[in-house]
């Protein structure tokens, strides 16, 4: 029996589309080898949630009618290190960890505010520095607040004091 000419057509085309299956079987095995070699490799991956840095805000707490004013944080996850107080043509003030800011260092800071009105609520622009410490990592911040401040005494024997009213943004 001979085979006739599209017999062996036939014959070389099943032959060709043996030839892919088995070399689409050696691929198939090659990536599984690699893909089990590398989860041997591979331990546990632990996750951990990382959250964006929550900005720094402050607010003050007016103590012992004014005489001190303490700084603090808005954020409970921050802790402050320490504060430094610019005021416009005077030293800075440096408040520690604590944040008591005490007047009468204001006082000194506003040198030529002497003649303003008393027993009126008055303002003036404080540059605030902070170090501060969230989730472990040290970090800085600094920002532009309202320092508000009222003039009281003053009489014929006593001398003119500064007490402190509040912090805003």
């Amino acid at each position: 029996m001979s085979e006739s000419e599209s017999e062996r057509q036939r014959r070389r085309w099943i032959t060709i589309g043996e030839l892919i299956a088995l070399l689409a079987l050696i691929v198939s095995a090659v990536g599984v080898w690699i893909s089990w070699k590398s989860s041997e490799t591979d331990k546990t991956t632990r996750i951990v949630e990382q959250r964006p840095p929550i900005p720094l805000i402050l607010r003050g707490k007016r103590e012992d009618d004014g005489t001190r004013l303490l700084i603090s944080p808005v954020e409970e996850s921050h802790a402050i290190e320490s504060l430094r107080l610019a005021f416009a043509g005077a030293a800075p003030i440096v408040v520690g960890s604590d944040g008591e800011l005490d007047a009468n260092d204001v006082q000194s800071a506003l040198k030529g505010h002497d003649d303003e009105p008393k027993d009126r609520t008055l303002s003036v622009p404080v540059h605030i520095d902070a170090a501060y410490v969230e989730s472990g990592k040290e970090r800085r911040a600094s920002g532009t607040y309202t320092l508000r401040y009222m003039w009281k005494g003053g009489g014929l024997f006593g001398g003119r004091s500064l007490h402190l009213v509040g912090l805003s943004r």
